[in-house]
């Protein structure tokens, strides 16, 4: 896994690498609005995760998931803040942790 500067650069480099779709964060589920996908926790695998702290505040903390589906779509998930601070279920709790 590669070390990244930024968040920017990760995502730059991870699109590079075939990670084109983003997903959203949902209670049950990732969702890709432009593939019209639900990914939910036994469909997909994280392939790597790139933490990021802000330099002026721990709100300005990220997280970015490179994910893969089981039907091949490789994507991206940027959770701002990470996956506790979301109201999510337990088994996608668990699949991102």
């Amino acid at each position: 896994m590669k070390n990244f500067d930024t968040l920017s650069e990760a995502i730059s480099s991870l699109q590079l690498n075939g990670y084109t779709y983003d997903f959203n964060l949902k209670p049950n589920c990732l969702e890709s609005p432009s593939l019209k996908l639900k990914l939910h926790p036994e469909d997909f695998e994280v392939d790597e995760i790139y933490r990021f702290e802000g330099m002026s505040s721990t709100d300005d903390n990220s997280v970015l998931y490179a994910i893969h589906s089981k039907k091949g779509v490789k994507g991206l998930l940027v959770d701002a803040y990470g996956v506790y601070a979301e109201n999510i279920s337990e088994a996608m709790r668990k699949k991102l942790k």
